[in-house]
């Protein structure tokens, strides 16, 4: 892991609301924020911003969440070496996401994240929940994306709590597609549980999205990707989950999944529900050049992020870049203002999840922060420092 080193008093400008502050810090926690006179030239200033929160990240910097073929062992230090780089990039709390799979691997990578956080402290006080994306999904084609269509299948709950058992009870998050047989009785158990259940990966109508909600349902996962080529006019299941108040959604806005402006009307429809994820997968933060991979055969990473088939370069093969840049990305994309862009990626996750002590700067709260150079005029941030609890496991001199 990053060497950690203590941290007592953090000084810079809140990205919540620009104010110079002394952030004084014990236990792992804020223990107080006052006014700071001491000034930064403007050039060197740091911004102060909670810790990101992503609720969906498959893998990072070359480590992949749902690694096969592979013992425990090695399972188990594949998501250390992960966690370390994941932290790194200005994400201080994320849900690993397990893809649609056979019984056995899925069971196999839940057992792998939970004894990863038993084993090293720093795992698990990172992993804030595990986001199971799959394999309860659409087996039609475009809406069932990357995920194998020989292991999607109708929801079953004892198989559920059977993956819950060997997760630890950590499985927080839940993509379902309301379609599918036995959904809703699944969205109501998993409700009551206290998961967050989202819609995804989906081809409903909008009756079945309705009833979805009804039954619990919140968010709709990585809204306007996971599509058919080709939707009816109106109504179609975008439409339907734009439209729907009570719903929540999350959108990669790496520029490559949505078009800028379609990014720019999902967030004037969702306004205060909306929340940045990266949907990051093992090749993100890896150099640019040709890898091959497991799912999607020969893939591509340019230097711009996006990562697409090698064959046929018009077919994206994965989200490849961190939250903090679908963060930049988002504010050249909408106009938004930093603070507004930031609290989708901190506040917003943190309250869905129902956590109380992360995701936003103040007393009592865990000392989860980074601190980055905001380049206004060039809508660019750089992550200069990262305190996980209180301790600094990333900085840049």
């Amino acid at each position: 892991m990053s060497i950690e080193t203590a941290v007592t008093e953090i000084r810079g400008k809140l990205v919540t609301t620009g104010e110079s502050v002394l952030i004084e810090l014990e236990g792992g926690r804020i223990a107080k924020i006052s006014p700071s006179s001491h000034q930064e030239p403007d050039n060197d200033e740091l911004w102060i911003a909670p810790g990101l929160i992503d609720l969906q990240i498959n893998g990072y910097a070359g480590y992949d969440v749902n690694l096969s073929d592979s013992s425990m062992e090695e399972r188990i230090e594949t998501i250390r070496l992960m966690v370390d780089k994941v932290l790194a990039s200005g994400v201080t709390s994320f849900c690993p996401t397990i893809i649609t799979a056979g019984y056995e691997q899925i069971n196999d990578t839940l057992t792998a994240l939970r004894l990863a956080c038993e084993r090293y402290t720093v795992v698990d006080e990172t992993i804030v929940g595990i986001h199971m994306e799959g394999p309860y999904l659409s087996d039609q084609d475009g809406p069932r994306g990357a995920h194998p269509k020989e292991h999607i299948r109708d929801p079953e709950w004892t198989e559920f709590t059977n993956w819950q058992h060997a997760s630890g009870g950590r499985i927080r998050v839940v993509t379902i597609a309301p379609e599918r047989s036995g959904a809703l009785a699944m969205i109501r158990e998993l409700a009551r549980e206290g998961i967050l259940v989202c819609i995804g990966h989906t081809a409903a109508t909008h009756e079945e999205i309705a009833a979805a909600v009804d039954a619990g349902a919140r968010m709709s996962t990585h809204l306007g990707n996971a599509a058919h080529l080709q939707l009816p006019r109106h109504p179609n299941y975008i439409w339907s989950q734009l439209s729907e108040d009570r719903l929540s959604a999350s959108i990669i806005a790496d520029g490559h999944h949505l078009h800028p402006s379609v990014v720019k009307v999902i967030a004037r429809v969702k306004h205060d529900r909306l929340v940045l994820v990266s949907d990051a997968v093992h090749l993100a933060g890896m150099k640019a050049g040709i890898y091959k991979t497991h799912v999607g055969g020969e893939v591509e990473l340019l230097p711009s992020g996006r990562l697409q088939m090698a064959a046929n370069p018009l077919m994206l093969a994965g989200a490849a870049v961190s939250l903090s840049e679908c963060v930049q990305c988002f504010m050249r994309f909408t106009g938004a203002e930093l603070s507004e862009a930031v609290r989708m990626a901190t506040l917003k996750p943190a309250q869905l999840l129902g956590e109380q002590q992360i995701g936003a700067i103040e007393a009592g709260y865990w000392a989860d922060l980074i601190l980055l150079a905001w380049d206004k005029r060039e809508g660019s941030i750089s992550i200069r420092s990262v305190i996980k609890r209180g301790k600094q496991v990333h900085n840049i001199q």
